[in-house]
């Protein structure tokens, strides 16, 4: 009986399995100007910049997606759309979006035949104090935010020096996803004076943001064949991992599999 229970069970799951959408969620550093605090070098008009991106490009498109989401607002999908038609028809076309969502996400989409691509970003509730810290008197405990940020940063300054194909393929490692989320978000809690909540409730102010773009995602009409690529900023993709860990709808593939 018990041995016909636990076959049961793995049948149950691996049927689940089966059934998921598999999803393909790419981090990056923004490769336009961006009014985050952390920024990376990059010169989306520069010729080896392009090039290294296409190169990028390529390998993504391995996962042979159907479906791509960027960090555009839902509301401005027919312009995306519009200028991704216009890459698609015109090799001299000079798209009105730019960063990584021509670079990559136009390229991945081309080279796929992805007709459509989808913005699912939020924000309405994107406004957040980051800086509270550096504002905030009398905190009780005023050193372990500014530590960790102040260290976290010198490492983010040493990787200035890779390609962009390293500087992605450190971006995506499940170390540096982790501390996307604390320094942008986790790290906030720390802040406080006596008896209130100061931080925290900044942070989630960003935790609320990130579940609307999960939100987002939800909102989109997929089949258990469609395969999602998600590019965007790294923060934004390590919460999306996390709330696609315990989905029933959704699996993860391993990103550094296709950055080879």
């Amino acid at each position: 009986m018990k041995k016909s229970i636990l076959i049961l069970g793995i049948f149950i799951c691996a049927n689940l399995s089966a059934q998921k959408v598999k999803v393909l969620n790419f981090a990056t550093f923004h490769m336009v100007y961006t009014p985050d605090k952390h920024k990376v070098k990059f010169d989306q008009n520069d010729g080896k910049s392009k090039s290294e991106t296409y190169e990028v490009a390529k390998m993504l498109v391995q996962f042979k997606p159907t479906i791509i989401c960027v960090e555009i607002v839902p509301e401005r999908n027919e312009e995306l759309n519009n200028d991704y038609s216009g890459f698609l028809k015109d090799k001299a076309y000079k798209t009105k979006i730019g960063g990584e969502v021509a670079l990559i996400a136009y390229e991945v989409g081309k080279i796929s035949g992805v007709k459509k691509i989808y913005g699912i970003d939020e924000q309405a509730t994107a406004a957040y104090n980051y800086n509270i810290g550096n504002e905030l008197k009398n905190q009780v405990d005023s050193l372990t935010s500014k530590n960790y940020v102040k260290d976290l940063y010198k490492e983010f300054a040493a990787m200035e020096k890779l390609s962009t194909l390293d500087k992605l393929k450190t971006f995506n490692s499940n170390e540096s996803l982790e501390k996307f989320i604390n320094i942008n978000a986790d790290i906030l809690t720390y802040i406080s004076t006596k008896g209130n909540f100061e931080g925290a409730d900044e942070a989630s102010k960003f935790y609320r943001r990130n579940l609307r773009i999960f939100s987002n995602l939800n909102q989109i009409p997929v089949t258990k064949d469609d395969r999602i690529f998600i590019i965007m900023g790294a923060t934004h993709t390590a919460f999306l991992n996390e709330f696609m860990k315990r989905s029933p709808k959704y699996e993860l593939v391993n990103t550094t599999d296709y950055l080879k």
